[in-house]
């Protein structure tokens, strides 16, 4: 039987030029990097300049994606962004990039599921082109997530970071096997009676102000890794896959701890891990596709291999999505 699938064609990921270590927040707030290091595993995050937007992170990683996947404006007919730090109340951030980008052809929209975003994005691209609505799109993840930190919170200020990644993604015909390149599976998950654990305390509709970022650590750490366990086991049941088929695990990089307690509860080697946490922080949606583009670039993703991309973040929101390369 032949079905389509979403087959993933080029990567590409942009960190801005500043970098945040430990030592350069220990300056301003009460923290230390050896505090920060074994709570999280954070070492540096790197922070956009004045005037520079999520819109500028996106399409720089965009851009890189195209030229990667060998394809040019006139490619695209689709481009999602994951963002929740949009560069303006409306029109859509995707919007924006599509433009600089020039794509002319197609549609663009925003998607917000906070640092779930990129694996909704792409799960949604994903039915978009089955249902033959797209034929190739770009699949985004960008943040500025410094923008919406309190500077005198310590135990939120050192988390997050700013970065942008993404993917170029296109209509392939498989056979409808496990063995066919493209987007195999994918589960997505929310809760909103979690909101107050992790959110932003502002909006249009409320403060009429962009606000500040605000967690409850230990509960989200408690919820995190049951709910990252409960996406992953429903990939392996639509899959038939268990832990040992996944050639590499690319998990949402918040925290190192939520990390390595995910992997060893599902039985996934710990040298299957993709980690990247400690080079910028948590980038929310955009840090899944910086780690994927790390690991594409440097060869260890390679055509053929089990990739199982997961994440959580506010709202609650979490999900994974599986593809083979």
């Amino acid at each position: 039987m032949t079905v389509v699938r979403t087959v993933v064609r080029g990567t590409g990921s942009y960190l801005p030029a500043e970098t945040l270590t430990n030592d350069d927040l220990a300056k301003f707030v009460d923290t230390t990097d050896e505090w920060i290091v074994e709570r999280t595993g954070i070492k540096e995050r790197h922070r956009a300049a004045p005037g520079e937007y999520t819109s500028d992170l996106a399409a720089e990683a965009a851009r890189r994606a195209m030229a990667a996947a060998g394809v040019t404006a006139d490619d695209i007919d689709l481009v999602v962004l994951a963002t929740a730090t949009p560069d303006n109340t409306f029109p859509a951030t995707a919007v924006e990039v599509q433009a600089r980008l020039g794509i002319t052809r197609g549609f663009a929209y925003d998607i917000q599921a906070v640092c779930s975003g990129f694996v909704y994005a792409l799960a949604t691209v994903d039915a978009q082109i089955r249902a033959g609505m797209a034929r190739r799109a770009l699949v985004i993840g960008a943040e500025t997530f410094t923008r919406i930190l309190d500077w005198n919170d310590r135990t939120t200020c050192v988390l997050f970071g700013d970065g942008a990644g993404a993917i170029v993604v296109e209509a392939a015909e498989g056979e409808g096997t496990m063995a066919d390149r493209g987007v195999l599976a994918s589960c997505l998950r929310s809760d909103g009676r979690h909101k107050a654990k992790l959110y932003v305390d502002g909006g249009p509709s409320t403060t009429q102000t962009a606000g500040h970022l605000r967690m409850e650590g230990r509960e989200v750490f408690k919820h995190a890794v049951g709910m990252i366990a409960d996406v992953i086991e429903a990939a392996f049941a639509a899959t038939g896959m268990t832990a040992a088929d996944i050639d590499w695990f690319v998990p949402h990089q918040a925290n190192k701890r939520i990390i390595d307690a995910s992997a060893k509860k599902l039985g996934i080697d710990a040298e299957k891990v993709i980690l990247t946490v400690d080079h910028h922080g948590n980038t929310s949606a955009a840090s899944i596709p910086l780690a994927l583009d790390a690991a594409v670039r440097d060869g260890r993703v390679k055509p053929g291999d089990v990739v199982l991309l997961e994440a959580m973040g506010g709202g609650f929101t979490w999900g994974s999505v599986m593809i083979r390369w």
